[in-house]
Parts: C-alpha cells; sequence; structure tokens
C-alpha cells in the first residue's frame, strides 16, 4: 500500500489553504481560461509555482508542484531511487508529461526529454552539462542557457534566440515575513505564452543533475 505524504506537511510548505489536492477538469479549465490556446500549460500571464524536492509518496524521492492557487500540477515519483536514469513527469492524476531519460557519456552529462502523448514519444529538448555549464537544445531549432542567479540553489533560465530573454526563474522560497522553507522548497517564476510543462521537465533535470530528487 503506497503512504501519501501527510497534510500537514503538505500546509507547511504550501501555507495557503489549496481549494483542493486534486483538481477536477472544471478547475484545470478555469485556471487556464487565459491561456493563448487550448493548452493547460500555457498562459498569456506571468505564472508563480511552488516546489518541493519531495514526493507525494511517503519517505520516497521524487517532487511535488503546486500552482498559485495550491493545487497539485505536477509530481514526480522515483520511489526508493534517487537521481535515477529515467523520470517521469506526470500530471496529479499520473498522467505522464515528459520521459526523462539520462544518455551514458564519458564527457559530459546529457538528459534527453520525450514529450509523451501515449501513441508515441518525441524527443523534445536535450540538457547538456559540461563544466558547470547547463545548455539545452530544444526540438524547434531554439536554444536556452541555465544561468545561476538568487544564491546557491537559484537559477535563471534564458532564451538564446531573443537576446537572452528571460523565460523563467526559481529560487528558494520564503513565507510573506522572510522565513526560508528549507533547501528543498522552491519558487518557480514562468513567464507568459511559455510551454509550464517544459520548463519544469526542465527543472527537473537540473535537479538531478544537483542530486536534488
Amino acid at each position: 500500500m503506497v503512504e501519501v505524504a501527510s497534510l500537514p506537511t503538505m500546509a507547511k510548505v504550501y501555507p495557503q489553504a489549496p481549494s483542493s489536492s486534486l483538481p477536477s477538469s472544471s478547475s484545470s479549465s478555469s485556471s487556464s481560461s487565459s491561456s493563448p490556446s487550448s493548452s493547460p500549460y500555457l498562459s498569456s500571464k506571468q505564472e508563480c509555482f511552488t516546489i518541493w524536492m519531495k514526493s507525494l509518496v511517503y519517505n520516497s524521492h521524487g517532487c511535488t508542484a503546486y500552482n498559485s492557487k495550491g493545487e497539485i500540477i505536477y509530481r514526480v515519483d522515483n520511489y526508493d531511487k534517487k537521481c535515477s536514469s529515467q523520470v517521469y513527469l506526470m500530471d496529479i492524476r499520473g498522467n505522464v508529461l515528459f520521459s526523462i531519460q539520462r544518455k551514458k557519456l564519458r564527457v559530459f552529462g546529457c538528459w534527453d526529454g520525450y514529450k509523451w502523448d501515449f501513441s508515441k514519444k518525441q524527443r523534445w529538448f536535450r540538457v547538456t552539462s559540461k563544466r558547470q555549464k547547463i545548455h539545452v537544445d530544444l526540438a524547434c531549432d531554439q536554444g536556452y542557457k541555465i544561468v545561476k542567479s538568487g544564491g546557491k540553489l537559484g537559477f535563471k533560465i534564458m532564451n538564446l534566440d531573443q537576446d537572452r530573454a528571460l523565460v523563467a526563474e526559481i529560487k528558494p522560497k520564503q513565507t510573506a515575513t522572510g522565513v526560508h522553507l528549507g533547501d528543498d522548497v522552491f519558487t518557480l517564476t514562468v513567464e507568459p505564452n511559455i510551454d509550464q510543462s517544459l520548463i519544469m521537465a526542465i527543472v527537473m533535470v537540473h535537479g538531478l543533475i544537483h542530486r536534488q530528487l
């Protein structure tokens, strides 16, 4: 029997009372009403998420992501394995959004991200890490660069094809009174019209590189 992490612990990570831990299809559509397309992972407005580098499954490795309403949107469950060579980014219902696979290369670290639609999987991005420099190649012939920011664990994702425009930023989360919530709780801000699920997948690769999940 799988034991789910306690609600009091979740409330500490996300102190704002969530409207639902398992959003219905109606709540998902309302949260994306401002989206420029039908995708629930695109928005015409800047979006803010809380990233908790803990699995929903008790005493297990992984990650849980909350939206600004306190609803759980993304999850990764690695169970007893840390820094697994294959990781699945899922929605709250367990539907796979991205499969992340590590490639065995001697010179540098390499991770491939596959978009998952249950009929086929297509490589959507590749992350390479060499000499502490992390680069993201996208399937659409664009590129992102990960730049350290906001202390040891914070970083920015920059678009190399748009004058290094900011795509997303992650930094350690604090409460409204400035209390630091720990080294495994972060605030992720995603800029408008950016695929939030893709950014979340890239964040997961960064976590794997730095042994955070």
